[in-house]
């Protein structure tokens, strides 16, 4: 990932701050969680690495940080915390989708994760960052592509204070507005309500959002803003894909039509 990119990234949330992170390869699906939940083990530990003492960072992408082992507890069977839908979504196999309230909203924890979700689904772990660094994040469903989803902490210690939640890869949670991995730039435009600008399509990532124009997707109920990256169909023609180069283009340039963008990372902040 660029750093040129990155900007481009930030500068469309100018509330919060993201990080591209890049799709990670996944491993074998787990079953669809049951109805119990398990006890937090030893899975939640956090490795040496994890303690180690941060940097002094501003607030933004969460570098690692000094953290303390969860204690073992047992998870209560329901909390008012938690979003109702989010456990019924998890359960019974629906399409999964974010809201920016009650299991994602600012204030979540970690544990919140695991109650909506069983602990045995969620784990504490180091994902990739901009630049071939590490953040640490809960992923949940870490080994099945299309359920994996990844929440960074403003607090690591306490894994607590959603500051990114990150939908990528082959991932099918939904967004709100109903963003979803794969919407082309047209749905994503109308989604919106009116036509927006990116830039950075000459990176090898591909483009990213840097104003929506104050349209439906600059402002989300919850509180939370929403950062898109683009990328063009694997399948155009190499000219189209590269054509744009580095200049800013509202979505609904001409010129952006022979590359057929569509959606590669959605990325949630607060």
């Amino acid at each position: 990932m660029t750093t040129r990119l990155l900007r481009t990234l930030l500068a469309a949330l100018p509330l919060c701050t993201l990080a591209l992170l890049p799709g990670r390869e996944a491993a074998a699906q787990q079953p669809w969680p049951g109805t119990q939940t398990p006890a937090i083990g030893a899975e939640d530990e956090l490795s040496p690495r994890q303690m180690q003492a941060p940097p002094a960072v501003q607030p933004g992408p969460r570098r690692p940080r000094p953290a303390q082992a969860a204690p073992a507890a047992r998870v209560p069977a329901a909390s008012g915390a938690i979003a109702p839908t989010a456990r019924a979504q998890a359960t019974r196999g629906a399409p999964t989708s974010i809201v920016c309230n009650g299991v994602f909203g600012k204030d979540s924890t970690h544990l919140k994760l695991a109650m909506a979700f069983e602990a045995r689904n969620i784990t504490f772990t180091e994902v990739d960052g901009p630049d071939g660094s590490k953040l640490n994040a809960s992923v949940v469903y870490p080994h099945d592509p299309k359920r994996r989803l990844e929440v960074l902490w403003n607090n690591d210690a306490a894994r607590s204070g959603t500051s990114l939640i990150v939908i990528g890869g082959q991932s099918q949670w939904a967004a709100p507005k109903g963003l979803k991995i794969g919407m082309a730039i047209a749905a994503l435009e109308k989604a919106n309500g009116k036509p927006f600008k990116l830039s950075g399509l000459d990176q090898p990532n591909g483009g990213s959002v840097v104003d929506w124009d104050g349209g439906a997707l600059d402002s989300l109920p919850g509180g939370c803003k929403v950062g898109v990256r683009l990328a063009p169909d694997p399948k155009a023609p190499e000219t189209a894909r590269g054509g744009a180069g580095g200049k800013e283009f509202l979505s609904n340039d001409a010129a952006l039509k022979p590359a057929k963008l569509g959606i590669a990372e959605i990325i949630l902040g607060y």
